[in-house]
């Protein structure tokens, strides 16, 4: 595991297909309903609304997040930290650049679904100006607990460094 020091040396760029076994750990560490390899591979090749990022500490990945944009609109679909790194803002640093290159693509809302139970997660999306906005009764399909709808506005960028 790297340094606290190190975590300046965080970086983005675009998901591949020669990353899904990283992104498969990650993804089971994370999460009771993980996503399938097949899931990643369609999303990767064959979505044309899909954007899905990796955040690097060195060459390792660490995290990683995806996304739909489709018009002014961002649906998250998932985003993940490697258990190890968690706890250090990263998680808010991936999504912050997540909306950035969501803003640059044309997208002006972003929207996403949250465990009723995930507390950390939501104060994360609250932080950033996400909104409860309804409901989604039994969304979770291993134990069909609900999913917080909830809706930000996506401001801005402040630099330029979020072309991937």
């Amino acid at each position: 595991m790297e340094s606290i020091d190190s975590m300046d040396q965080v970086t983005f760029r675009r998901m591949t297909l020669k990353d899904l076994d990283r992104i498969m750990a990650i993804e089971k560490a994370s999460f009771s309903a993980p996503w399938s390899r097949n899931a990643f591979t369609g999303e990767l090749s064959d979505n044309h609304f899909a954007r899905y990022l990796v955040m690097q500490m060195g060459n390792e990945i660490i995290g990683y997040g995806g996304m739909w944009i489709i018009i002014d609109e961002a649906h998250v679909t998932n985003i993940a930290v490697y258990p190890l790194y968690r706890g250090r803002k990263l998680g808010e640093r991936l999504l912050r650049f997540m909306m950035a290159v969501a803003y640059t693509e044309g997208a002006r809302r972003m929207t996403l679904e949250v465990r009723v139970s995930n507390f950390q997660a939501k104060n994360l999306y609250l932080k950033l100006g996400f909104v409860e906005a309804g409901l989604r009764k039994g969304y979770y399909t291993d134990n069909k607990e609900d999913a917080i709808i909830m809706w930000a506005d996506i401001p801005e960028p402040e630099d330029e460094d979020h072309a991937v």
